[in-house]
């Protein structure tokens, strides 16, 4: 910031500690010295351990909330109207962001779960006793698993062509871009080269780990769809076939 002329604003600069459960005994409690300015340590919806629990609880909270207040419209409105508010302010809280969920625990997988069930059963409406599959299939939505999938294997689609920052797209490698790899199969099948990790809890997480994974369970078809528009269309049938073939 010197070399550039910056002057930091106290008032809107935050440090936030991140490290796995095992070592948050080794975070600094005290403030961090950053010039000659001394910036306390804070917490933030992101949980120390980057377990995505608090985040999680405040998105549940923030739709249950909208979803009592759409019922008490509900019979004044029609359902396209309904479906569209359920869409715009729950629907869309669950999806914002949701490719840093990769990975997370299935307890808070199904509370976001939970979440999406409640809409389905207020757009019908349905009872909670009744079971929640057709509901979702009628109105085309995808599990909260397969709606992180698809993310991931969007902002991969992109990566790989060149529609993202470049220190995303750069977090990706194809396998024919490998030197050793080229002669394989796999070098002919657009698929991603899935770094090693270390820590399954936190390595395995991240974005360039992840999304390779999910990219090379797709089909060739998907994977070499000619257009964003395409590839996003293919990719939710086969994760809607996924998800609901099974049940």
């Amino acid at each position: 910031m010197a070399s550039n002329r910056l002057q930091l604003n106290h008032a809107k600069t935050k440090v936030l500690w991140r490290t796995s459960s095992r070592r948050q005994h080794q975070i600094p409690s005290g403030p961090v010295r950053i010039g000659t300015t001394d910036v306390q340590p804070v917490s933030s919806t992101i949980d120390a351990d980057i377990s995505m629990r608090t985040h999680v609880t405040a998105v549940v909270r923030a739709c249950f909330e909208a979803l009592r207040q759409i019922r008490s419209l509900r019979r004044c409105l029609p359902r396209h109207a309904l479906l569209t508010l359920v869409r715009a302010l729950i629907v869309s809280k669950v999806d914002y962001c949701n490719s840093v969920l990769a990975g997370i625990p299935g307890q808070l997988q199904d509370r976001l779960q939970t979440v999406l069930n409640a809409a389905a059963r207020l757009v019908f409406p349905a009872r909670r006793s009744e079971c929640i599959t057709p509901l979702l299939r009628e109105l085309h939505w995808l599990r909260v698993p397969e709606r992180v999938t698809f993310r991931l294997c969007v902002l991969a689609y992109r990566c790989l062509h060149g529609t993202t920052p470049a220190n995303l797209a750069e977090s990706l490698h194809r396998t024919s871009d490998v030197d050793t790899r080229r002669r394989l199969r796999s070098a002919d099948s657009a698929m991603l080269v899935i770094p090693s990790t270390r820590r399954s809890t936190l390595g395995d997480r991240s974005f360039p780990v992840a999304s390779a994974r999910e990219w090379n369970t797709l089909p060739s078809s998907v994977r070499n769809a000619p257009s964003l528009t395409t590839f996003r269309r293919e990719l939710k049938t086969v994760l809607f076939r996924s998800s609901f073939d099974n049940d």
